[in-house]
């Protein structure tokens, strides 16, 4: 109980200090001339994949390696399958921007991606499956060129990227940055503390710990993001915050964590990174070759059924 009550407070603490740091920040880079687009592509961006990350890096530090990799499978399999299943069930779905149009497919890849670098025996011949620092660093190259594209695509149609910014003092923008960075060190600290107590409490393994607990809860933000975007019917929102939410979990926090920690991955592993692919593959044919480049309300319901089907494999596993 101790625990769980632990991990509440760690995704509490996490989620404010996430909000902090990103409406801070924003107010500060608002004053200090940086464009509007920048924010929302960088500093937006960045504030809702903080609570990934930030619980990751811990994960990585302490040698946790099954939870960091189990975080980043498990955020991307619920923000495909749980988010945009629930989103599109509210209300369908539908593709409009040139941005969207690149990111769907580029999560797709990226999650391929995860099976390729993570495939050493069968590829290399290796004794062992492991995500190597370098490999880590080529992943961070590619976030670095999807960073680069993003913000020129946007320069060129300013209108698709708007974010609001709170008017702080230059004194209080700074205290809460630091409050907000406050809460997602405690936060991030109090989550891999005790999901570890957990997985070792009730015999169960990291990896579910993180498929599942951990990577919900860092999750929260995208969820709380798209359906509230979707209520106000703006949809476009919803799709490109969950996939680029993914692109920037393998890119970016898988990058950082195997730069911090080379990954080992165990056999079954590969059962998380063959979801990952079907659901970016099952999102990609929904959208682009099914009607209207639309995700209709049945096809969320496919995907929330994946979903449950996934976590009763999960449960069978342990």
């Amino acid at each position: 109980m101790i625990n769980i009550l632990l991990l509440l407070a760690g995704f509490l603490a996490l989620i404010f200090g996430a909000d902090k740091l990103v409406d801070s920040a924003s107010s500060l880079a608002a004053k200090l001339g940086i464009p509007n687009i920048v924010i929302g592509l960088t500093i937006v961006a960045f504030g809702t994949s903080a609570p990934e990350l930030v619980v990751n890096l811990f994960a990585a530090l302490n040698n946790n390696t099954e939870m960091v990799l189990g975080n980043v499978l498990g955020s991307n399999i619920f923000n495909v399958l749980a988010i945009l299943g629930v989103s599109s069930v509210i209300y369908p779905l539908t593709v409009k921007t040139n941005t969207t149009w690149l990111e769907i497919p580029l999560s797709l890849l990226a999650a391929v991606a995860v099976l390729i670098i993570a495939n050493d025996v069968y590829l290399d011949g290796s004794a062992a499956n492991v995500i190597t620092r370098g490999e880590g660093l080529l992943l961070l190259l590619f976030f670095g060129i999807f960073l680069v594209y993003n913000l020129k695509l946007a320069q060129n149609n300013p209108g698709d990227e708007q974010t609001e910014t709170l008017n702080y003092s230059y004194l209080k923008a700074i205290l809460f940055m630091a409050l907000g960075l406050a809460g997602l060190i405690i936060g991030g600290r109090l989550i891999v503390t005790s999901a570890t107590s957990m997985a070792q409490a009730f015999g169960l393994s990291e990896r579910i710990i993180g498929l599942t607990v951990v990577s919900v809860g860092t999750s929260l933000p995208e969820l709380a993001t798209s359906i509230v975007a979707v209520r106000k019917r703006n949809v476009d929102i919803a799709i490109g915050n969950v996939v680029g939410s993914n692109i920037f979990n393998i890119f970016l926090i898988l990058g950082i964590s195997t730069v911090v920690t080379p990954l080992p991955v165990n056999a079954n592993s590969f059962t998380d990174i063959a979801v990952n692919i079907a659901a970016g593959l099952l999102l990609f044919l929904f959208i682009f070759i099914g009607r209207g480049r639309q995700l209709a309300r049945w096809e969320g319901l496919v995907l929330l059924i994946f979903y449950l089907a996934y976590l009763g494999v999960l449960i069978n596993q342990e």
